[in-house]
């Protein structure tokens, strides 16, 4: 498989994951003030179990670092992300990691 190309389509709300020009997952989000909600992390059944999920996940969440954005984890992808890795812990508020049991 080659490289995995991540983007931001702002216009459609999700961050996408592509491998030899194709469309292989993607992570949708709302906008707010000083937060992004992740709400939905796909990756097409073709690509599953090539790593391209957590790639959108780490991707995703250090943007969302980059950009000074608190994270909402609604999607449970990216809530299990979270979980598993803690240095991603501190873009999610306390008292959102307790809705989230992160």
């Amino acid at each position: 498989m080659s490289d995995i190309n991540l983007t931001n389509n702002e216009a459609q709300h999700r961050y996408e994951a592509a491998t030899d020009g194709r469309l292989a997952g993607f992570a949708e989000y709302n906008l707010l003030t000083d937060a992004i909600m992740f709400t939905h992390t796909e990756v097409l059944p073709e690509n599953e179990g090539k790593g391209i999920g957590s790639a959108l996940a780490r991707h995703v969440l250090d943007d969302a670092r980059a950009r000074g954005l608190h994270v909402i984890p609604v999607c449970q992808f990216i809530a299990g992300y979270i979980r598993k890795h803690r240095e991603y812990a501190d873009l999610v508020r306390p008292d959102i990691q307790r809705a989230f049991k992160i």
